[in-house]
Formats: structure tokens, sequence, C-alpha cells
């Protein structure tokens, strides 16, 4: 570790949004597996339910810098095709 005060703080807050991130990313990731489950299961109602849960939680990434905005675009818009394909 550095002797440098500032680096010092540095490497705590480093280390805070490190598991900041990891945690939002996480939530991001079981969010985006219930969908892709409520679709293996043939369940409409709860895929769409999910997908929509998930393109919050993706929205509230983006909005963070945890992930870009196009990123999160792409993904929502694939699990909402998912989501609507079953029947």
């Amino acid at each position: 570790m550095a002797n440098i005060k500032s680096q010092k703080k540095r490497v705590i807050t480093n280390e805070k949004r490190y598991r900041r991130n990891r945690a939002v990313k996480s939530s991001v990731k079981t969010a985006i597996k219930k969908v892709y489950a409520a679709i293996d299961a043939n369940d409409a109602e709860t895929a769409r339910q999910a997908a929509l849960a998930a393109s919050k939680e993706l929205d509230k990434a983006a909005a963070k810098g945890i992930i870009h905005k196009r990123q999160a675009a792409n993904r929502k818009s694939g699990i909402m095709k998912a989501a609507n394909k079953v029947g």
C-alpha cells in the first residue's frame, strides 16, 4: 500500500465502488436469469413481469454508470423480445 495519504483514500474509495458495482451487476444478472427461467417454464405472464423488473434494474445500473446506457438498452431489447415470444 502507498505511503501517500491521498492514495490511501483512493484505495478505500476504489474498494467501496468495486463492492457496490459487483452487487449491482449481480442483481442485474439475477433479474435476467429470472426472465429466462420463466421463459423456459413457458409462463408468459411471469416472464413479462420479470422482464419489466429486469429492465428497471438495467436502467438503474446504467444511471449509476455501472454499465453503459447502450449496453443496458441492448440487454433490455433482448429480454423483451424473448419474453414476448412466449405464448
